[in-house]
């Protein structure tokens, strides 16, 4: 998203407004997630510990192990402080995130419970909030004809609308089109 944008801003500045400059979206929190296995490394699909990551499409007891292996730290208190307890600090931010309530009020719900605990309701709102989107990738999966149909489509609105856009640029540049 950020080289469109960069390439977009830089045509739209020498040739006029040409291209629509994409907006990124970025939560308040939750943007980046750090890694369950290291929270030191922000969580991706490349990690090499399998543990470190959630996928959209992992099953809810998948979810739950990778959780409970979660790092956290050595004492109990639970509590946000991405400083000196980046895993426990991470597992609130997630859980923030899915559940849309402040990492505070998440800080208090948790105030007295063990690591444990902590572990399981993250599991749980993880799993729940990533539920609707596993179950209509699988329902939409066995539609074979309707994906076909529904890419075939967005390709022909995607090439019209490209054409049109080329074009212009064609223009703009002073060449004349091929």
């Amino acid at each position: 998203v950020e080289l469109a944008r960069t390439i977009a801003e830089r045509f739209n500045n020498r040739n006029g407004q040409t291209f629509r400059v994409p907006e990124g979206v970025l939560p308040k929190l939750g943007a980046k997630v750090q890694s369950l296995s290291n929270p030191s490394a922000k969580m991706s699909k490349s990690d090499v510990d399998p543990n470190g990551s959630i996928l959209i499409l992992d099953k809810p007891e998948d979810i739950v192990r990778k959780f409970r292996h979660a790092v956290t730290d050595s004492d109990s208190e639970i509590r946000y402080d991405p400083t000196n307890k980046p895993g426990v600090s991470n597992l609130l931010t997630i859980y923030s995130a899915f559940t849309g309530k402040d990492v505070k009020d998440c800080e208090k719900e948790f105030c007295g419970k063990d690591y444990a605990y902590l572990k399981a309701q993250v599991a749980e709102a993880t799993a729940e909030g990533l539920r609707s989107t596993r179950e209509n990738f699988e329902r939409l999966s066995k539609q074979k004809d309707y994906l076909f149909s529904v890419m075939k489509t967005g390709a022909e609105k995607a090439s019209y609308i490209a054409r049109r856009t080329m074009s212009k640029v064609w223009r703009k540049l002073g060449f004349v089109r091929p």
